[in-house]
């Protein structure tokens, strides 16, 4: 039995979800995102708490459905707090001469090389720059922000040395100590 799978799934009074078959459409405050369950396996119930409730039709479940039960949960999950409250990744810059600036649809970066790196911002992500040194991603898709994150970080990885690039806030880089006399 798949433990993620049995808790409920709170929904906030700004934010409904409504069942249509197959298909689960969740609206909020910063948006609406559509999820499709697959029904052959999944039957899903909103109760009276107000509460999200995803079950298994079939009432021994095998390791295949326990597996799918957990992650359509925790997509579900992820949708309800985006359209409530958004997903946001932090990121810094840290290095000489390192900055960023925003220009209209594109994020221009200087990092350390002889040209600008522009970085052209998909559609529903939102990204300020703050201090030059610091990038905040925010947007309703909780992958697509990670995506993002993920392929500013990959421009410039941190090094080990001075731990010059761009990191996530709050980690952890392995330093390494130079060369010795």
């Amino acid at each position: 039995m798949s433990k993620i799978g049995k808790k409920n799934i709170s929904i906030p009074k700004e934010s409904s979800i409504k069942i249509e078959g197959a298909n689960l459409n969740i609206s909020g405050p910063k948006g609406s995102k559509q999820i499709t369950i697959d029904q052959k396996i999944f039957s899903s119930t909103v109760n009276d708490k107000n509460e999200f409730q995803l079950t298994p039709l079939d009432k021994k479940v095998d390791k295949k459905t326990s597996i799918l039960w957990g992650t359509y949960r925790s997509l579900i999950n992820n949708a309800v707090k985006g359209v409530s409250t958004g997903h946001e990744k932090i990121l810094e810059i840290s290095g000489v001469g390192f900055r960023a600036n925003l220009k209209g649809e594109t994020l221009s970066m200087q990092l350390g090389f002889s040209h600008d790196i522009n970085f052209k911002i998909p559609k529903d992500i939102k990204i300020a720059v703050e201090k030059q040194t610091i990038l905040k991603i925010t947007g309703v898709d909780k992958d697509l922000v990670s995506k993002v994150a993920a392929d500013i970080k990959s421009l410039k990885p941190v090094e080990p040395y001075k731990a010059k690039g761009i990191k996530e806030r709050n980690q952890f880089v392995l330093r390494k100590e130079g060369k010795k006399k």
